[in-house]
């Protein structure tokens, strides 16, 4: 009986706890302590979920990271050196919707601190030199105008020159609309500067995550020569429910997956993020040896 009366007495403690104690509590929540899992609402330290890359250590759901997070989990430190950083995206065609093209991408560049999509450079994965590329879902939803494209293209003919193994990390909405043509000229570029690294016989390595979608999926992102996929990454060109209009017909629920496309051959390996790094650089040096 005095163990009940003592829990009674905790709950009536925390019940006049003062307002200023409660408001520190939820900020200590809300500044980062715990994160909650998107898929399985399991809560988490924030420290043990970075320590395991951001996955998720119920279920495996993989959160979404950013450029420069997964430039640190995939390359050596101390190696990484970035490539076109002056690049900077313009406003070719004055567009204008809600809110002009020049000032969304002023306010994403101030709110992301990236200057477009796309990080390039070169590093070590596990001592083996590499060309990296790395999308960011954060920037306009990763999509692909003149920038991005220009980028991508540049590390590819600098690992060509150099005789490096390129390695691209997706994660795209697709073309971005507002430079219209010209965004859609970077999936032949890309694909042309891939083209000549192949001919070089160097390895090429996209990398998908959640999304992969529209004119990536379209162009570099299929074209590896092994092609390695997160879990449960989302991977299309059409919506689901574009394409369940246009068919007429329910789809899979798995469709549109990682999981479906490596059951359908279009996904050579699925590799959860923390076991990424020591794949590529697998591969990398089968392809070197």
């Amino acid at each position: 009986m005095p163990q009940i009366t003592s829990l009674f007495d905790w709950f009536a403690d925390r019940q006049k706890t003062s307002p200023s104690i409660q408001q520190q509590q939820e900020r200590e929540i809300a500044d980062g302590l715990w994160t909650k899992c998107e898929d399985c609402n399991a809560i988490a330290y924030s420290k043990d979920l970075i320590a395991n890359q951001m996955v998720c250590l119920e279920c495996g759901h993989h959160k979404r990271v950013s450029c420069h997070e997964r430039i640190a989990q995939l390359i050596d430190a101390d190696t990484w050196v970035p490539l076109d950083e002056h690049l900077q995206p313009t406003d070719p065609l004055k567009f204008k919707d809600l809110k002009a093209y020049s000032d969304k991408l002023r306010d994403t560049q101030r709110k992301t601190g990236l200057t477009d999509a796309v990080l390039t450079g070169s590093g070590k994965i596990e001592g083996s030199p590499v060309a990296l590329g790395v999308m960011d879902f954060q920037f306009m939803g990763g999509s692909m105008g003149s920038v991005v494209g220009e980028k991508l293209a540049r590390a590819i003919e600098y690992a060509t020159k150099n005789r490096m193994p390129v390695a691209i990390v997706c994660a795209s909405g697709g073309a971005r609309m507002q430079e219209g043509m010209l965004s859609l000229m970077q999936m032949a570029k890309i694909s042309g500067a891939l083209e000549r690294h192949r001919e070089a016989r160097l390895l090429y390595l996209p990398i998908l995550t959640n999304p992969t979608t529209g004119g990536v999926i379209a162009s570099f992102a299929m074209l590896g020569d092994i092609i390695l996929a997160e879990p449960k990454a989302t991977i299309c060109f059409a919506g689901r429910r574009v394409i369940e209009q246009t068919l007429r017909e329910k789809l899979p629920d798995d469709f549109q997956t990682s999981e479906y496309y490596f059951q359908k051959g279009f996904v050579d390996k699925i590799v959860p993020r923390t076991q990424l790094k020591r794949t590529v650089a697998q591969l990398v040096r089968l392809h070197q040896s």
